[in-house]
């Protein structure tokens, strides 16, 4: 469905895709008359994740609670867009923390997951962000984040290796210091598989 935005004067994602598509020789006609208009609305879904922010996914679902085993929330899907080439990447979150008298709705996490996703992104980065975040917000003892991915820029172009996955984890606190909880947290993440 076009958007509001469509009816009136491009905008400037609409005026940058077709500078696009007339470098690349192509002009929006026939089928694609309304492709800048359309790409532009799917750029403002692909990058919504920097209007948003983990202070709000955490502003409202957090709980005091006595609760010292892991929680972890496995197979998160997400899609992004890396950065360096401007096309997606998707794949897997997986997150854990060891509580400290707080814990936060489940579904906060699939929404901070989005929050970063929905963003410019470089995997590295998000794992390492997506971790600060719960240990800033929930501040437990500890907290691990592993991703799978695969990279169409990986896929597309250069190496073109489709099958590729790229796995990025981040290790804070007891995770971190305690190789035990840090065995326990990937054998949990396995258990997904």
């Amino acid at each position: 469905m076009a958007s509001k935005r469509s009816a009136q004067a491009p905008d400037a994602l609409e005026a940058a895709v077709r500078s696009l598509l007339a470098a690349l020789g192509q002009k929006p006609a026939g089928g694609m008359e309304a492709t800048p208009a359309r790409a532009a609305e799917a750029w403002r879904v692909f990058t919504r994740g920097y209007t948003a922010s983990a202070k709000e996914v955490f502003s409202e679902g957090t709980f005091e609670a006595e609760h010292d085993g892991v929680v972890i929330v496995r197979g998160i899907d997400f899609y992004s867009v890396c950065e360096h080439h401007l096309v997606p990447f998707f794949g897997k979150c997986h997150i854990a923390y060891l509580p400290s008298r707080k814990i936060a709705g489940l579904s906060k996490f699939a929404r901070l997951v989005d929050v970063h996703a929905r963003r410019l992104q470089v995997q590295e980065r998000m794992t390492h962000d997506i971790a600060r975040d719960v240990q800033t917000h929930l501040k437990p003892r500890g907290v691990a984040v592993q991703i799978e991915a695969r990279h169409l820029c990986m896929a597309m172009r250069g190496v073109e290796q489709r099958n590729a996955d790229v796995v990025t984890t981040t290790l804070l606190g007891a995770f971190q210091s305690d190789p035990a909880r840090a065995a326990e947290f990937r054998a949990l993440v396995a258990q997904h598989d």
